[in-house]
Formats: structure tokens, sequence, C-alpha cells
């Protein structure tokens, strides 16, 4: 038994030794970042090694134009999706169904738009959790406006309409979007409340009674959060990547292609009627920000105005004819119809008021 516990004794030992485990973690994830960075800076010289090299095109011709644009924007989005939906995954773990609804019941329904439209931003809701969520907040005691400031807020502006924005033009069109879109989420979830509205809500929702749910067992540790963090890369990038290259091949299509003069003639800065056209096309659409942001990259670059742009995009992500109809289950035609007007207003003055001011 002695000679057994000496022999266990340098094993024994030898463990207390070992480098603990969020050490390594640590060292993992900072050599992820580095690697991370190091291939993100060499995007641009491949790209065009493999579109000149690689491919053997000619310089200046639309394919190559095209081409050149894919191979340079398809990594460059996908990297900048994995960084921040994990990110933002893990700022979401903080955030549970519950916990949103507890935050917004109760509150002045000013500070409430303003709380409903920020956490819009960091919440994993889409349309297609808009009836679940619209049921939940309402029998918990939510004001019906502040329901509309999260429903508005949470499809448009989500981390990966900002991400996609800020890779392909830049942080300050990624906070003009982010600003315009909480201006919007706020204002008419603001206008809404104050029409009195609460009529045309379908009767069978107010009798239903809030549901006692815990605040369920989210992530508590950052071990945890972590995971959580891979797991919406898992789950969201997982769902989106398709529209992603999608998206970016009608942009190159575009980029190499569709000739300046055209875009402009249409979507150009000095044509009035261009940003109500570019929402009347946008509102029947259907589409994620994955799948629109590449392709209002190459509108731009053609020669469309920004405020027309943004008009359109805002349209098809958060103002979609398929979130109407889901709508319907819970609010009867009025209320509908006011909803999607008041939103359709904001989105005109701002792609009138950038098409003034840029």
């Amino acid at each position: 038994m002695a000679a057994s516990d000496r022999a266990a004794g340098p094993a024994a030992g030898a463990v207390n030794h070992k480098v603990p485990a969020w050490v390594v973690r640590t060292l993992v994830g900072v050599g992820a970042v580095a690697l991370w960075v190091a291939l993100y800076a060499s995007l641009a010289p491949l790209a065009r090694a493999v579109t000149y090299r690689l491919f053997s095109l000619a310089p200046g011709t639309h394919l190559a134009s095209a081409v050149e644009f894919f191979v340079f924007e398809a990594p460059k989005v996908l990297m900048l999706l994995l960084l921040v939906v994990f990110a933002v995954g893990v700022v979401r773990s903080f955030f549970t169904p519950e916990r949103t609804r507890r935050i917004l019941a109760g509150t002045h329904e000013s500070v409430g738009n303003v709380l409903a439209s920020l956490l819009g931003v960091v919440t994993p809701f889409c349309s297609c959790s808009a009836v679940p969520l619209f049921i939940g907040f309402v029998t918990t005691g939510v004001p019906l406006g502040v329901t509309f400031s999260f429903l508005v807020a949470a499809p448009m502006i989500n981390e990966v309409a900002l991400v996609l924005l800020f890779g392909m033009f830049g942080w300050k069109v990624a906070a003009v979007y982010m600003g315009t879109g909480l201006a919007i989420a706020m204002t008419s979830g603001w206008v809404i409340g104050r029409l009195g509205m609460e009529r045309h809500v379908e009767p069978w929702v107010y009798e239903m009674k809030a549901g006692t749910a815990a605040d369920g067992a989210g992530p508590t540790t950052w071990a945890d959060r972590v995971r959580f963090g891979r797991d919406a890369v898992r789950e969201i990038v997982g769902k989106v990547w398709p529209y992603v290259l999608a998206g970016i091949a009608v942009g190159a299509g575009i980029h190499g292609w569709v000739p300046t003069n055209f875009m402009a003639s249409f979507m150009g800065k000095g044509v009035w009627w261009g940003v109500p056209l570019a929402v009347l096309i946008g509102v029947p659409m259907y589409s994620n920000a994955a799948g629109i942001i590449p392709i209002v990259s190459a509108l731009l670059e053609k020669g469309a105005a920004l405020g027309t742009v943004l008009a359109f995009m805002m349209a098809v992500i958060g103002l979609s004819f398929p979130e109407t109809i889901i709508l319907r289950k819970v609010l009867r035609p009025r209320l509908i119809a006011t909803f999607v007007g008041v939103v359709a207003a904001g989105i005109l003055a701002v792609g009138f008021l950038f098409n003034a001011l840029f």
C-alpha cells in the first residue's frame, strides 16, 4: 500500500503543476484572433492573385471585375460574421425572452420605447418571432407602442446588418444605419402608442394570461457564455451563409456588368421619386440583411444615392410583406395598416434626409 502511494505521489504532484484551463483557453483565443487578423489583412492581394493569376482574367473586363469583387467580399463578410456573431452571442446570453419582457413591463412608455428599441438590437428575435413575442409582451403588461418599437428594431437593426455594413462601407455608414433605425423604431412605437389602438388587437390576445415561466436556466458562467457564443455562430452563420454568397454573387454581377448611368437614372440623388420607388420595391420582397447588403454595396458603387439605398434596405429588412401576414394573426387590418404606414413614413424621411445631406 505504501509502495503504491509512493508511486502515485509524483503523478499527483505533476497534476498540480498543469497550466490552468482558463490560461489555455485565453492563449487559444488570442492565437485565433491573431490568425483572423492576419487572414483578413491578406484578402485583397489574395483576391487579385486568384482573379488575375489563377484564373488568368484580363484586367478591366466585366468578368474580372465581378470575380475580384466576389473573391474579396465573400471571405471578408463571412469572417466578420464569425467574429461579431460570436461576440454578440455572448452578449445575448444575458437576455432570455422572459428577462426581456420583465425589463420592458412596468416602465414609463417613453422610456420603454427607448429600451425596447435598444433591446431589439441585441436580442435574438426576427420577424418570424413576431406573434409569440407580441402575445408575450402584451400579456405581461408591456404597452402596445413599446411592443411595436421592439418589433421594428429587432429585425431591422441586428448584428448581421451592422457587421455587413461595417465591413463593406465602414463604421460611419453602420453608425448612420443604426441611429436612423433606432429613431424609426422609437418614433413608430411612440406614435402608435399615442393613437390608442389597443382595440384593434385581436381580443383573444388579451384573454390569454401571462405565463409564469421562470427566467430560464440561461448561461451563468463565462465558460457557458463562450459556449453560447459558439452556438450562436453555428446557428446564425450556419443559416445565413447561403444568403451571403447569393447576395454577393448578385452584387458581383451588378458590379461587373450594370452601367453606372443606368443605376443613377432611377436611384440617383437627383431623382426625387427614387426613394418612394425604392420603398415600394422593397416592401414586397423578403430577404435578410445577409442577402440584401451585398446588393446594396454594388448599387452604391454604381451611382445609387445613399438615402435611396438605405430606404430600400430598411423596407426589405424591417417592413416585409411576409411579416405583415404573420402579424395578421394577432392584429386587425387597421392596426397593421397603421404600423406599415408609420414605419414607411419614417423610412421615407430617412431616405430623403440622407440624400439631402450626403
